[in-house]
Protein backbone atom coordinates (compact mmCIF):
# COMPACT_ATOMS: atom_id res chain seq x y z
CA UNK A 1 0.00 0.00 0.00
CA UNK A 2 1.46 3.34 -1.11
CA UNK A 3 1.61 5.94 1.60
CA UNK A 4 1.28 9.62 0.94
CA UNK A 5 4.34 11.57 1.98
CA UNK A 6 4.04 13.13 5.42
CA UNK A 7 7.66 13.95 6.24
CA UNK A 8 10.80 14.72 4.22
CA UNK A 9 11.99 11.13 4.57
CA UNK A 10 8.62 9.77 3.48
CA UNK A 11 8.59 12.06 0.45
CA UNK A 12 12.07 10.93 -0.55
CA UNK A 13 11.14 7.27 -0.12
CA UNK A 14 8.01 7.75 -2.24
CA UNK A 15 9.92 9.52 -5.00
CA UNK A 16 12.74 6.96 -5.00
CA UNK A 17 10.23 4.10 -5.28
CA UNK A 18 8.41 5.78 -8.15
CA UNK A 19 11.65 6.63 -9.94
CA UNK A 20 12.58 2.94 -9.91
CA UNK A 21 9.16 1.44 -10.61
CA UNK A 22 7.21 3.98 -12.67
CA UNK A 23 9.57 6.53 -14.23
CA UNK A 24 11.88 3.84 -15.60
CA UNK A 25 8.96 2.20 -17.37
CA UNK A 26 7.62 5.52 -18.68
CA UNK A 27 11.02 6.51 -20.06
CA UNK A 28 10.91 3.54 -22.40
CA UNK A 29 7.24 3.76 -23.30
CA UNK A 30 6.91 7.51 -23.91
CA UNK A 31 10.11 7.57 -26.01
CA UNK A 32 10.64 11.30 -25.66
CA UNK A 33 6.97 12.28 -26.00
CA UNK A 34 6.96 14.34 -22.80
CA UNK A 35 5.84 17.32 -24.86
CA UNK A 36 2.64 15.49 -25.69
CA UNK A 37 1.64 16.05 -22.05
CA UNK A 38 2.40 19.76 -22.08
CA UNK A 39 3.18 22.31 -24.73
CA UNK A 40 5.39 25.37 -24.77
CA UNK A 41 4.08 28.84 -24.11
CA UNK A 42 4.15 29.71 -27.79
CA UNK A 43 6.35 31.59 -30.25
CA UNK A 44 8.52 34.62 -29.58
CA UNK A 45 8.99 37.27 -32.28
CA UNK A 46 12.70 37.27 -33.11
CA UNK A 47 13.04 39.44 -36.23
CA UNK A 48 11.43 41.01 -39.30
CA UNK A 49 12.80 40.50 -42.81
CA UNK A 50 11.71 40.80 -46.42
CA UNK A 51 9.37 38.16 -47.77
CA UNK A 52 10.94 35.28 -49.72
CA UNK A 53 9.25 32.81 -52.04
CA UNK A 54 9.29 29.91 -49.56
CA UNK A 55 7.84 31.94 -46.65
CA UNK A 56 4.43 31.29 -45.11
CA UNK A 57 2.13 34.13 -46.16
CA UNK A 58 0.41 33.89 -42.77
CA UNK A 59 3.54 35.41 -41.22
CA UNK A 60 3.41 38.58 -43.31
CA UNK A 61 3.33 41.70 -41.14
CA UNK A 62 0.92 43.88 -43.08
CA UNK A 63 1.61 47.03 -41.06
CA UNK A 64 5.34 46.86 -41.76
CA UNK A 65 4.67 45.88 -45.37
CA UNK A 66 2.52 48.97 -45.91
CA UNK A 67 5.03 51.24 -44.19
CA UNK A 68 8.07 49.99 -46.13
CA UNK A 69 6.21 49.32 -49.39
CA UNK A 70 7.68 45.82 -49.54
CA UNK A 71 6.39 42.51 -48.11
CA UNK A 72 7.97 41.68 -44.74
CA UNK A 73 7.46 38.56 -42.61
CA UNK A 74 7.78 37.94 -38.92
CA UNK A 75 10.48 35.47 -37.88
CA UNK A 76 9.69 33.48 -34.75
CA UNK A 77 11.65 31.31 -32.36
CA UNK A 78 9.80 28.69 -30.35
CA UNK A 79 9.75 29.20 -26.61
CA UNK A 80 10.98 25.81 -25.40
CA UNK A 81 10.79 26.60 -21.70
CA UNK A 82 7.56 25.28 -20.26
CA UNK A 83 5.98 25.75 -16.87
CA UNK A 84 3.44 23.40 -15.34
CA UNK A 85 1.18 24.02 -12.37
CA UNK A 86 -0.59 21.38 -10.32
CA UNK A 87 -3.93 22.64 -8.97
CA UNK A 88 -4.47 20.09 -6.20
CA UNK A 89 -7.78 19.32 -4.53
CA UNK A 90 -6.80 17.95 -1.11
CA UNK A 91 -10.27 18.24 0.41
CA UNK A 92 -11.77 15.55 2.62
CA UNK A 93 -13.39 13.54 -0.18
CA UNK A 94 -10.00 12.52 -1.64
CA UNK A 95 -9.31 10.49 1.51
CA UNK A 96 -11.70 7.81 0.25
CA UNK A 97 -10.52 4.47 -1.09
CA UNK A 98 -12.24 1.08 -1.06
CA UNK A 99 -9.11 -0.94 -1.85
CA UNK A 100 -5.40 -0.70 -1.14
CA UNK A 101 -5.07 2.97 -2.14
CA UNK A 102 -6.96 6.15 -1.40
CA UNK A 103 -7.54 8.88 -3.94
CA UNK A 104 -5.09 11.09 -2.04
CA UNK A 105 -2.32 8.53 -2.55
CA UNK A 106 -3.07 8.31 -6.26
CA UNK A 107 -2.85 12.12 -6.39
CA UNK A 108 0.55 12.12 -4.64
CA UNK A 109 1.92 9.45 -6.96
CA UNK A 110 0.66 11.22 -10.07
CA UNK A 111 2.21 14.53 -8.98
CA UNK A 112 5.51 12.86 -8.09
CA UNK A 113 5.79 11.09 -11.45
CA UNK A 114 4.70 13.98 -13.65
CA UNK A 115 6.68 16.60 -11.75
CA UNK A 116 9.87 14.52 -11.89
CA UNK A 117 9.29 13.59 -15.52
CA UNK A 118 8.92 17.25 -16.45
CA UNK A 119 11.72 18.67 -14.29
CA UNK A 120 14.19 16.14 -15.67
CA UNK A 121 13.58 17.71 -19.08
CA UNK A 122 14.28 21.21 -17.79
CA UNK A 123 10.68 22.30 -17.16
CA UNK A 124 9.49 24.13 -14.05
CA UNK A 125 6.58 22.95 -11.89
CA UNK A 126 4.58 24.76 -9.22
CA UNK A 127 1.43 24.00 -7.25
CA UNK A 128 -1.65 25.44 -5.59
CA UNK A 129 -2.93 23.37 -2.66
CA UNK A 130 -6.62 23.46 -1.77
CA UNK A 131 -7.99 22.00 1.47
CA UNK A 132 -10.82 24.05 2.92
CA UNK A 133 -9.64 26.89 0.69
CA UNK A 134 -6.48 27.74 -1.22
CA UNK A 135 -4.00 27.17 1.60
CA UNK A 136 -0.61 27.24 -0.07
CA UNK A 137 1.10 28.38 -3.27
CA UNK A 138 4.40 26.76 -4.26
CA UNK A 139 6.18 28.80 -6.97
CA UNK A 140 7.64 26.88 -9.94
CA UNK A 141 11.01 25.16 -9.59
CA UNK A 142 12.96 22.69 -11.69
CA UNK A 143 14.96 20.41 -9.39
CA UNK A 144 14.46 17.08 -7.69
CA UNK A 145 14.64 18.88 -4.34
CA UNK A 146 11.77 21.08 -5.49
CA UNK A 147 9.67 18.00 -6.32
CA UNK A 148 10.39 16.68 -2.82
CA UNK A 149 9.27 20.01 -1.37
CA UNK A 150 6.01 19.71 -3.28
CA UNK A 151 5.42 16.13 -2.06
CA UNK A 152 6.19 17.14 1.51
CA UNK A 153 3.60 19.92 1.28
CA UNK A 154 1.00 17.41 0.08
CA UNK A 155 1.87 15.13 2.98
CA UNK A 156 1.66 17.97 5.50
CA UNK A 157 -1.85 18.81 4.28
CA UNK A 158 -2.87 15.16 4.62
CA UNK A 159 -1.70 15.10 8.24
CA UNK A 160 -3.25 18.43 9.22
CA UNK A 161 -6.19 18.04 11.61
CA UNK A 162 -9.54 19.33 10.42
CA UNK A 163 -10.16 22.83 11.72
CA UNK A 164 -13.72 23.83 12.48
CA UNK A 165 -16.89 22.22 11.13
CA UNK A 166 -16.95 20.26 7.83
CA UNK A 167 -16.97 22.45 4.75
CA UNK A 168 -18.06 21.99 1.14
CA UNK A 169 -15.36 21.89 -1.50
CA UNK A 170 -15.49 24.86 -3.86
CA UNK A 171 -13.25 24.17 -6.83
CA UNK A 172 -14.28 27.54 -8.24
CA UNK A 173 -12.10 29.20 -5.56
CA UNK A 174 -9.06 27.14 -6.57
CA UNK A 175 -9.54 27.83 -10.28
CA UNK A 176 -10.22 31.53 -9.78
CA UNK A 177 -7.07 31.87 -7.67
CA UNK A 178 -5.05 30.15 -10.39
CA UNK A 179 -6.48 32.60 -12.92
CA UNK A 180 -5.28 35.54 -10.86
CA UNK A 181 -1.83 34.18 -9.97
CA UNK A 182 -0.68 32.38 -13.13
CA UNK A 183 -0.26 35.06 -15.77
CA UNK A 184 2.18 33.44 -18.19
CA UNK A 185 0.78 30.73 -20.43
CA UNK A 186 1.41 27.36 -18.77
CA UNK A 187 0.15 23.81 -18.59
CA UNK A 188 -2.25 23.34 -15.69
CA UNK A 189 -3.05 19.93 -14.21
CA UNK A 190 -6.31 20.17 -12.24
CA UNK A 191 -6.12 17.08 -10.00
CA UNK A 192 -9.42 16.48 -8.23
CA UNK A 193 -12.32 14.09 -7.81
CA UNK A 194 -14.55 17.01 -8.91
CA UNK A 195 -16.87 16.45 -5.95
CA UNK A 196 -17.60 20.11 -5.46
CA UNK A 197 -20.23 22.77 -5.11
CA UNK A 198 -21.35 24.00 -8.54
CA UNK A 199 -19.86 27.08 -10.16
CA UNK A 200 -16.41 25.76 -11.15
CA UNK A 201 -17.33 25.33 -14.81
CA UNK A 202 -16.95 28.99 -15.80
CA UNK A 203 -13.51 29.62 -14.19
CA UNK A 204 -12.28 26.35 -15.72
CA UNK A 205 -13.32 27.53 -19.18
CA UNK A 206 -11.65 30.88 -18.57
CA UNK A 207 -8.40 29.15 -17.60
CA UNK A 208 -8.56 27.04 -20.77
CA UNK A 209 -8.67 30.20 -22.89
CA UNK A 210 -5.25 31.28 -21.58
CA UNK A 211 -3.55 28.02 -20.63
CA UNK A 212 -3.26 24.39 -21.64
CA UNK A 213 -5.55 22.77 -19.05
CA UNK A 214 -5.70 19.05 -18.30
CA UNK A 215 -8.23 17.61 -15.87
CA UNK A 216 -6.96 14.65 -13.86
CA UNK A 217 -10.09 13.12 -12.40
CA UNK A 218 -9.64 10.85 -9.35
CA UNK A 219 -12.22 8.22 -8.55
CA UNK A 220 -12.75 4.93 -6.75
CA UNK A 221 -14.68 2.03 -8.38
CA UNK A 222 -17.07 1.97 -5.42
CA UNK A 223 -18.21 5.48 -6.36
CA UNK A 224 -19.64 4.14 -9.60
CA UNK A 225 -21.16 0.82 -8.58
CA UNK A 226 -22.00 -0.74 -5.21
CA UNK A 227 -21.51 -4.47 -4.58
CA UNK A 228 -23.99 -6.56 -2.62
CA UNK A 229 -22.62 -6.20 0.91
CA UNK A 230 -25.86 -6.01 2.89
CA UNK A 231 -26.40 -3.11 5.28
CA UNK A 232 -23.76 -0.40 5.04
CA UNK A 233 -23.29 2.96 6.71
CA UNK A 234 -22.22 5.54 4.13
CA UNK A 235 -20.62 8.76 5.36
CA UNK A 236 -20.16 11.98 3.41
CA UNK A 237 -16.48 12.84 3.96
CA UNK A 238 -17.11 16.56 3.70
CA UNK A 239 -20.43 17.14 5.45
CA UNK A 240 -20.09 14.29 7.94
CA UNK A 241 -23.65 13.13 7.19
CA UNK A 242 -24.24 9.39 7.61
CA UNK A 243 -26.79 7.20 5.87
CA UNK A 244 -27.66 3.53 6.44
CA UNK A 245 -28.34 1.76 3.11
CA UNK A 246 -29.24 -1.79 2.13
CA UNK A 247 -26.90 -2.78 -0.70
CA UNK A 248 -28.63 -6.17 -0.89
CA UNK A 249 -31.51 -4.30 -2.56
CA UNK A 250 -30.91 -4.74 -6.29
CA UNK A 251 -33.16 -1.78 -7.07
CA UNK A 252 -31.12 0.50 -4.84
CA UNK A 253 -27.86 -0.64 -6.46
CA UNK A 254 -29.34 -0.04 -9.90
CA UNK A 255 -30.46 3.49 -8.96
CA UNK A 256 -27.05 4.23 -7.47
CA UNK A 257 -25.31 3.06 -10.67
CA UNK A 258 -27.70 5.07 -12.86
CA UNK A 259 -27.16 8.28 -10.91
CA UNK A 260 -23.39 7.72 -10.91
CA UNK A 261 -23.45 7.20 -14.69
CA UNK A 262 -25.45 10.40 -15.16
CA UNK A 263 -22.93 12.33 -13.09
CA UNK A 264 -20.06 10.81 -15.11
CA UNK A 265 -21.71 11.85 -18.36
CA UNK A 266 -22.40 15.38 -17.13
CA UNK A 267 -18.83 15.79 -15.89
CA UNK A 268 -17.33 14.62 -19.17
CA UNK A 269 -19.65 16.92 -21.12
CA UNK A 270 -18.64 19.87 -18.95
CA UNK A 271 -14.92 19.22 -19.43
CA UNK A 272 -15.35 18.78 -23.18
CA UNK A 273 -17.38 22.00 -23.41
CA UNK A 274 -14.57 23.85 -21.62
CA UNK A 275 -12.06 22.46 -24.13
CA UNK A 276 -10.23 20.46 -21.47
CA UNK A 277 -8.76 17.00 -22.00
CA UNK A 278 -9.32 14.55 -19.15
CA UNK A 279 -7.28 11.75 -17.64
CA UNK A 280 -9.30 9.48 -15.36
CA UNK A 281 -7.30 7.88 -12.55
CA UNK A 282 -8.87 5.12 -10.49
CA UNK A 283 -7.54 3.94 -7.15
CA UNK A 284 -7.33 0.54 -8.88
CA UNK A 285 -5.41 1.85 -11.94
CA UNK A 286 -1.84 1.18 -12.98
CA UNK A 287 -0.37 4.68 -13.20
CA UNK A 288 1.96 3.84 -16.09
CA UNK A 289 -0.86 2.43 -18.23
CA UNK A 290 -3.07 5.44 -17.50
CA UNK A 291 -0.40 8.01 -18.43
CA UNK A 292 0.62 6.18 -21.60
CA UNK A 293 -3.02 5.74 -22.65
CA UNK A 294 -3.64 9.44 -22.12
CA UNK A 295 -0.50 10.39 -24.07
CA UNK A 296 -1.57 8.21 -26.99
CA UNK A 297 -5.03 9.79 -26.91
CA UNK A 298 -3.61 13.31 -27.16
CA UNK A 299 -1.29 12.30 -30.01
CA UNK A 300 -4.11 10.73 -32.01
CA UNK A 301 -6.44 13.68 -31.47
CA UNK A 302 -3.99 15.87 -33.36
CA UNK A 303 -4.52 13.63 -36.38
CA UNK A 304 -8.31 13.82 -36.44
CA UNK A 305 -8.21 16.72 -38.88
CA UNK A 306 -6.57 14.37 -41.37
CA UNK A 307 -9.55 12.02 -41.09
CA UNK A 308 -7.73 9.24 -39.31
CA UNK A 309 -10.05 8.88 -36.32
CA UNK A 310 -9.20 7.29 -32.99
CA UNK A 311 -8.01 3.70 -32.64
CA UNK A 312 -10.61 1.37 -31.13
CA UNK A 313 -8.70 0.91 -27.86
CA UNK A 314 -8.75 4.68 -27.24
CA UNK A 315 -12.35 5.55 -28.10
CA UNK A 316 -13.82 4.83 -24.69
CA UNK A 317 -11.03 6.73 -22.93
CA UNK A 318 -11.83 9.83 -24.99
Amino acid sequence: MAAAASAPGDADALLRRLEWTVLRRLDGMLQGNVRTLMRGSGLDLADLREYQVHDDVRHIDWNVTARLDAPHVRVFTEDREMSAWFLLDLSASVDFGSGQRRKREVLAEFVAVLARLLTRHGNRVGALLYGTGVERVIPPGASRAHVLRLLHAIGQRAQAPAAGPPTTTRLADLLATAGRLIRRRSTLFVVSDFISAPGWERPLGQLALRHEVLAVRLFDPLERELPDLGLLTLRDAESGEQLLVDTHDAGFRARFARLAAEREHALRETLAHAGVDALELSTADDLVDAVVRFTELRKHRTRLAAGGGLPAHLRQAG
